[in-house]
């Protein structure tokens, strides 16, 4: 194993493994771009043409937010704060449940490009529009960490320059995503997943070795407080406990998998809407995978460093550079397996910012565009591909803003929860409220979102104190000093400053609120977005009369979207799909909304 702080540059194997990725990734796009001649309309660019079937599909919804804030982030996660964060994976198999039969069937049914459309169909123009700005700055926010966080860890612990990789990744996702549209996003993200994969094995599989056996790990991690699991304490203020990271975990991931746009516009391009249930549950069983492997990578982590922790000693410059460090040290005399780990990495970044544009250019098109023109199938098609390149462009730039955000994993989750309760709160209240009208929609929704917004930014001004995020203890003890003072370097020593300076803001007089309001588990965000979005909505709409409206019932959950009623009908493929064709139909013959008729005039 190399000594402390000693981060060399990468071997040309390494370069080579690297490089690959990427080609293959835009070879794909290519190849979905020459193979999909002739189908220029903007539904098969955004949905695939509805062709898609259940094991790519539910490989590309792991990908999607299994990023390098996945690679990199929660194993310094377990590292810092123990295997707590695992219950994740006990929330994930309660959201697979929730959105396989209640939101994929209610979608599916619609037979729409957009989730937002709903919003139009059942409220009006007005609300459709505020929710896909929402859905924009969430997602735009979110891929700047996506594609900022783990440019800069490796740039620091392997000398890949930062803005170079930065835009490399940027537009390598911008190129094969308006050349081959949701097929070539799909199928990369299934190369991607299985090199996150092979990443995250090596890994497991050399540090084993490295520490003698995984019995070495086991007990490591457990005198050091790492197998934390059962912390059943019911305090909303501590940062994860059970409790917080299962209900929280569950309202965070409800609202990611069941009305995010990225990953409904995935299981409704499935065939039929028995390969869509598939793809979710065989969706389930990856993501439960890639958390173990996450999980064992943060075991290791703390087993090699207990004594030792290359944070705290300054070697490096921030939590979410330990696995890179990791990789250097226990990898470097394998020639192309630390490139396969930056693979997996930026594997995990593609995925999700490919998801991302993917996703943008399409509520963009589908809600903000095609509404309000009249523009021609091939119009949209090309002002499809325009949207993806503009928003990949857009994404690079707005990196820059994640630097400000400290934890990767926190405030990857945080920009979920801040703007995902809101809008599963305004979805549910559509779908399940028939008293919910316009009005209340949108009084919902603002209240809602002013909320989580001012808890989510008052608590990155205000952290929460130790007492509440209850790190767990990190030694030096058995460092060597001069060895690493002398092995530091520049680039090290100036994005120090920079992260101490983010994570450790200077000491100022805290008000009170920053005592409990700012020190909300940050989990629970979604909950409080939800619930405010569908109290004050329910009030709202109550008051200005939605208990008078006639509402059409095909708008609402209802029977028809039940597994049982779908199974006793035995539907073939074929009828699955003319059933499709007759719903779209009855929308294009609804011209106006009663909704709208009846509530937009109150405005």
């Amino acid at each position: 194993m190399s000594g402390p702080g000693d981060t060399n540059h990468f071997s040309p194997w390494d370069y080579v493994v690297f490089a690959l990725v990427l080609l293959i990734s835009a070879a794909i796009g290519v190849y979905y771009a020459f193979t999909g001649r002739g189908k220029t309309t903007s539904k098969e660019f955004l949905t695939g043409g509805r062709s898609m079937s259940a094991f790519p599909v539910a490989l590309s919804l792991t990908a999607s937010f299994m990023s390098a804030v996945t690679v990199l982030g929660t194993p310094a996660e377990i590292y810092r704060f123990g295997a707590i964060f695992s219950i994740f994976g006990l929330s994930f198999i309660f959201v697979v449940i929730i959105c396989a039969e209640i939101f994929l069937p209610f979608f599916y049914r619609l037979n729409i490009a957009s989730t937002y459309e709903y919003l139009e169909l059942r409220f009006n123009k007005c609300v459709r529009v505020i929710g896909t700005f929402i859905f924009i700055i969430q997602m735009v926010l979110y891929t700047g960490v996506v594609i900022y966080a783990p440019s800069l860890a490796l740039n620091q612990v392997s000398g890949f320059n930062l803005w170079g990789a930065l835009v490399a990744t940027g537009l390598v996702c911008t190129f094969y995503c308006s050349l081959g549209g949701l097929k070539a996003v799909v199928w990369t993200d299934v190369f991607q997943i299985v090199i996150m994969l092979a990443g995250f094995i090596a890994i497991i599989i050399r540090g084993v070795v490295v520490q003698g056996g995984i019995q070495t790990i086991i007990n490591d991690s457990y005198y050091g407080g790492r197998l934390n699991f059962w912390d059943f304490d019911p305090h909303p203020l501590r940062r994860h406990t059970f409790w917080t990271i299962l209900i929280g975990g569950i309202f965070v991931w409800t609202g990611i998998y069941g009305v995010n746009q990225a990953q409904v516009q995935r299981y409704i391009s499935c065939k039929t809407r028995l390969q869509a249930k598939l793809s979710l549950y065989i969706n389930l069983i990856g993501l439960l995978l890639i958390m173990a492997c996450a999980v064992i990578c943060g075991l290791i982590l703390y087993s090699v460093y207990k004594d030792c922790d290359p944070w705290t000693s300054k070697i490096i410059a921030a939590p979410d550079q330990l696995m890179p460090y990791l990789v250097i040290n226990i990898l470097r005399d394998y020639p192309g397996v630390p490139g396969l780990f930056v693979a997996c990495a930026f594997s995990g970044t593609l995925s999700t910012v490919s998801s991302s544009i993917n996703a943008l250019a399409a509520v963009t098109v589908e809600d903000l565009i095609k509404p309000f023109t009249n523009l021609t199938e091939k119009q949209l098609f090309w002002t499809s591909k325009g949207m993806t390149t503009f928003y990949g462009l857009l994404c690079i730039v707005m990196a820059a803003v994640a630097s400000l955000m400290g934890n990767m994993v926190q405030a990857a989750l945080s920009i979920f929860a801040m703007a995902g309760g809101p809008l599963l709160g305004l979805f549910s209240l559509g779908m399940f409220f028939p008293c919910s009208n316009s009005l209340g929609a949108i009084v919902g929704m603002v209240i809602g979102f002013s909320v989580t917004l001012w808890a989510g930014i008052g608590s990155q001004i205000y952290p929460p104190l130790p007492e509440m995020t209850r790190p767990l203890p990190l030694s030096i003890a058995r460092c060597e000093f001069s060895t690493m003072d002398s092995n530091l370097s520049s680039n090290t020593e100036i994005a120090g400053t920079m992260f101490t300076t983010i994570m450790q803001p200077p000491f100022t007089e805290r008000p009170l609120l920053a005592e409990y309001w700012y020190s909300l588990s940050y989990l629970y965000f979604s909950i409080l977005g939800t619930l405010t979005t569908l109290i004050a909505g329910i009030i709202a709409s109550l008051i200005s009369g939605g208990l008078k409206q006639h509402i059409n019932k095909d708008y609402l959950f209802g029977k028809q979207d039940l597994t049982w009623d779908y199974f006793t009908c035995c539907k073939s493929e074929k009828d699955d799909k003319d059933d499709r064709l007759e719903w779209k139909t009855h929308l294009d013959q609804v011209h106006d909304n009663p909704a709208f008729t009846q509530d937009s005039t109150n405005l």
